[in-house]
């Protein structure tokens, strides 16, 4: 991935997929670009008392960066999903580590 794969400031929420490429299981572009963001980008902050749920800072802008697995029935919990949230939501889940 480049610096084209950064989050824009429209952007709000990326869901990722599995994908079937000859009988096997394929994460798509938008996992693969979730990944890149989370290992070359993105702030991680903590991490929330299940373990399913991750916080993280984009240093381009200060917005706030949820990252989950919302399919807990496949594998590993499925694709990724990466959603902005509101401060008032971080704290709410993630407590005092939250930096205003």
């Amino acid at each position: 991935m480049n610096e084209q794969a950064r989050l824009a400031t429209s952007e709000t929420h990326l869901l990722g997929a599995w994908l079937e490429k000859r009988d096997r299981i394929v994460a798509d572009p938008t996992c693969k670009r979730i990944e890149w963001l989370i290992a070359s980008h993105l702030v991680q902050l903590g991490a929330d008392s299940s373990g399913w749920g991750e916080l993280y800072r984009d240093p381009d802008d200060g917005r706030l960066w949820e990252l989950t697995w919302p399919q807990s029935e496949m594998h590993g919990g499925g694709p990724p999903r990466l959603t902005c949230v509101s401060v008032d939501a971080a704290r709410a889940k993630y407590g005092a580590i939250v930096d205003t």
